[in-house]
């Protein structure tokens, strides 16, 4: 048996204590930057990020430039198109990307970096407004913005309260809240979100329609009523579906078999007297049913959220014709689960 060695840290103190502690620090701290923003400065960068025609451009460098590149992923996903820039390719000629009709946030925790000092005068030159999110609010970049988010914290957090740690929380939480108001504003909804994320699973919740799963009904893959068993049979090992639709003679919707009815039907009438059975006798008459436009989504709750699942479903248009067959195990494999 491996024996299990309590790490400690230099004050004899459980390292579990410490991270408990960090993760308390970067609370506290997110909590004090809640208190300190009032509404007029959140307001008046709600106003920037509205008026903007173009796109936002983020600036940061070192940690700070880290945490801006998160706020332009967060605020181009929820509907307000953003980049970063650093600073120092900026002054080596990609400041040419940025006009006067965009909207620059920079992040800085001291307000002084010099490569941001050097891109802001070439902003302002362009007419750039600017939105600062700052860790020192009385700093030179502050003194040069339109507006000033204070993003200050009382300490790091950590043993040595050098790295940055609370303090590119504070900016992220800080761009977090922007990105939210913008959301708001612009009426950004699920359904946009997920435009933005097709291939994350609510993107799949949200856009796959049945038409994109299902499987297309094929001309010889349909019974009759009145196909023996034998034929349904062949036209359900063709298919490989684990179902076959019976239609009429206008391809309407009558009824669906399952291999599940196959086998309740010899289970109750025996192997003599299967040559008499046709498709009317096995087949589940008014199956439930979902349109080829329909939510695949919708399609898997209304498969699996009843007392006894449904495996396949049938597919049928307006007219009542069939338009396919949905398995349940494709919109699993296609990850709405």
């Amino acid at each position: 048996m491996v024996e299990r060695v309590a790490l400690r840290s230099a004050s004899k103190e459980p390292l579990s204590s410490l991270a408990a502690q960090v993760l308390r620090q970067e609370a506290a701290a997110i909590s004090r930057a809640a208190e300190r923003l009032t509404s007029e400065v959140l307001e008046a960068s709600l106003e920037l990020l509205l008026a903007c025609r173009s796109k936002v451009v983020l600036l940061g460098t070192g940690k700070s430039g880290i945490a801006a590149t998160k706020i332009a992923s967060t605020l181009t996903s929820t509907g307000t198109a953003a980049i970063f820039l650093h600073p120092v390719d900026a002054l080596h000629g990609d400041i040419g990307v940025v006009s006067a009709d965009d909207l620059a946030i920079v992040v800085s925790n001291s307000g002084e970096s010099e490569e941001l000092m050097a891109a802001l005068t070439q902003l302002r030159r362009r007419g750039t407004p600017v939105i600062a999110i700052l860790g020192n609010a009385d700093s030179s970049i502050a003194r040069r913005s339109d507006v000033v988010l204070d993003a200050s914290v009382d300490e790091e957090a950590g043993p040595l309260g050098l790295a940055p740690t609370a303090s590119t929380t504070v900016a992220i939480a800080v761009g977090d809240a922007l990105a939210a108001m913008a959301m708001e504003a612009k009426g950004f909804t699920a359904e946009d979100f997920a435009l933005n994320h097709p291939a994350g699973q609510l993107g799949k919740r949200l856009t796959l329609r049945v038409a994109d799963l299902m499987h297309e009904a094929v001309e010889d893959l349909g019974v009759s009523e009145r196909d023996t068993l034998m034929r349904v049979i062949e036209a359900m090992s063709r298919g490989g579906l684990g179902a076959v639709s019976v239609l009429d003679a206008e391809r309407r919707l009558l009824g669906i078999v399952t291999d599940g009815d196959i086998r309740r039907s010899v289970l109750e009438r025996g192997t003599s007297g299967l040559d008499a059975v046709t498709a009317v006798h096995v087949m589940t008459s008014r199956p439930t049913v979902v349109p080829p436009d329909a939510l695949a989504y919708d399609a898997l709750r209304l498969m699996e959220d009843r007392p006894s699942q449904i495996s396949v479903l049938p597919v049928v248009d307006q007219d009542d014709r069939c338009a396919g067959l949905l398995r349940l195990h494709d919109l699993v494999r296609a990850g709405l689960r």
